[in-house]
């Protein structure tokens, strides 16, 4: 039987898998993986959070895998190649694989800001990062 969970209630991970100088740079987050509570295997859901300045990830896309993000709370600048847009509760926006348009978010505000984030997993899919020298 499935149970229901509060993520409120979850540890999440603070853990920032990038080197330096980039993981300065990314700032303060949160990430709760929700995908393994329900041993969920097609795609990946998280909750993350942002600490005001902190940024979801390095600018990227990806050849194979969609995004999914659904802001929860607060305020969120959304940088992709055409420019910036602002996100706010209750907005959201996909990313399909394959489409050449990197992408992150910037929590600008002086307030946490949280949001759902739904990829699929993709066997052979790579990420690419087009303002940054990582693989």
């Amino acid at each position: 039987m499935t149970k229901v969970k509060d993520t409120a209630s979850l540890i999440g991970d603070t853990f920032n898998p990038f080197p330096e100088p980039y993981k300065s740079i990314l700032g303060d987050s949160e990430c709760k993986g929700l995908r393994d509570l329900f041993g969920l295997t097609q795609f990946r859901v998280n909750l993350e959070i942002l600490e005001p300045n902190a940024q979801s990830a390095l600018r990227h896309w990806h050849t194979k895998s969609d995004e999914f993000l659904y802001l929860l709370e607060g305020e969120l600048c959304l940088i992709m190649d055409g420019g910036e847009q602002v996100v706010k509760r209750g907005m959201c926006v996909g990313f399909p694989g394959g489409v050449e348009n990197g992408h992150h978010l910037v929590n600008r505000s002086d307030k946490q800001a949280k949001f759902i984030v739904i990829g699929s997993r993709v066997a052979g899919d790579k990420a690419y990062y087009p303002d940054d020298d990582f693989k």
